[in-house]
């Protein structure tokens, strides 16, 4: 009797230690499915204060590079060039959006820190195009009355490292990167000789619409800006001259291309002279009224836009003078050298 007593007793215990383990388990069970799983959160952009919803700009644009954060850097001086009794002409390369650009400096001799001017060239065919070509003789004069001049062969050109996209299909912006950031590697590079408070543009051609998106996305990088026979400041101009002309019919590249009928906004985005309410410096521009690659009436229309602005902007047309001049050349660069030093050279 006792030995069966012992054994139900033992059977009792193992039905009950069974049924509290059951409990518990059900508990745990339940515990969990009711603990929320963290889903990750969807990146969102808050409304404006007006409650409309934000539109991100398009990267080729005003606004774009307005916000944009250049990160140019690593200047470095290279082989001399060119030795004379004025300047020393040297290699540069810098870095630009991961790309090497390459380039020349010409230093005034004697007891610096010079003044610093950037030239930006006009187009010429990336294929036969070599280290500082174009505004040679400007970068020779500008030199020769104590400016340092930095000319920057921009991206795809010489030296510099190669990128799949046309400059052309970009409206130039990946060149204006490249100029902006040759000043911002200029600034860190902290030469004695060169008095990066003190930065002037010239701009030719192509160069000039490089120059007039700078004027207004980095209003304060330059002091003075001259520009000679500059492409528009209206990029459907230079679209109508130059991009629907040189695209396939037929190819799906030109089908798929913006336009200024398919796609307004992004040319009215694209165009200095809807941004010149943010012009902070004087612009002195120079034209031909021979001019067969930039029209007269562009530069007409820019200085116009911005006295509209309330700007300090000064156009000299020149008779008979062609794209590049020739025998208004002096003249041209006397007033230069005049706006340059009243607004770079001896500016506070």
């Amino acid at each position: 009797m006792g030995k069966k007593i012992k054994i139900a007793i033992f059977i009792a215990v193992i039905i009950i230690v069974a049924v509290f383990g059951f409990f518990i388990s059900q508990n745990n069970a339940t515990e969990k499915s009711t603990v929320k799983k963290e889903e990750p959160q969807a990146e969102t952009l808050k409304p404006d204060d007006a409650g409309n919803e934000p539109i991100k700009s398009d990267p080729i644009s005003i606004p774009a590079f307005s916000e944009k954060i250049f990160d140019g850097s690593d200047f470095k001086v290279g082989k001399i060039l060119e030795q004379n009794n004025a300047y020393t002409r040297y290699y540069i390369t810098y870095e630009s959006a991961g790309l090497t650009i390459s380039g020349i400096m010409n230093v005034p001799r004697g007891k610096g820190p010079f003044p610093v001017l950037f030239l930006n060239h006009g187009h010429i065919n990336p294929e036969i195009y070599t280290n500082g070509q174009g505004l040679k003789r400007e970068q020779d004069y500008l030199a020769r009355n104590g400016y340092l001049v930095v000319h920057s062969d921009y991206r795809n050109h010489a030296g510099s490292d190669k990128e799949a996209a046309v400059d052309n299909e970009d409206l130039h912006f990946g060149y204006t990167e490249d100029v902006i950031n040759g000043a911002e590697a200029l600034k860190k590079a902290g030469l004695s000789y060169a008095d990066t408070e003190k930065i002037g543009m010239l701009g030719h051609s192509m160069g000039g619409i490089i120059a007039e998106i700078i004027i207004v996305a980095k209003p304060d990088l330059v002091k003075a800006m001259v520009l000679f026979a500059p492409m528009s400041a209206d990029q459907k101009d230079n679209y109508e001259k130059w991009g629907r002309n040189h695209r396939s019919d037929q190819d799906s590249a030109g089908e798929n291309s913006r336009t200024p009928e398919n796609d307004p906004e992004f040319f009215k985005n694209a165009s200095p002279i809807n941004f010149f309410g943010q012009v902070q410096v004087p612009i002195m521009i120079h034209h031909g009224t021979s001019d067969d690659s930039c029209a007269l009436a562009w530069s007409e229309k820019t200085v116009k836009a911005l006295k509209s602005a309330g700007k300090d902007a000064i156009l000299y047309t020149y008779p008979e003078e062609p794209h590049e001049f020739i025998d208004a050349w002096p003249q041209v660069m006397k007033r230069t050298v005049e706006f340059f030093d009243k607004y770079v050279k001896l500016a506070d």
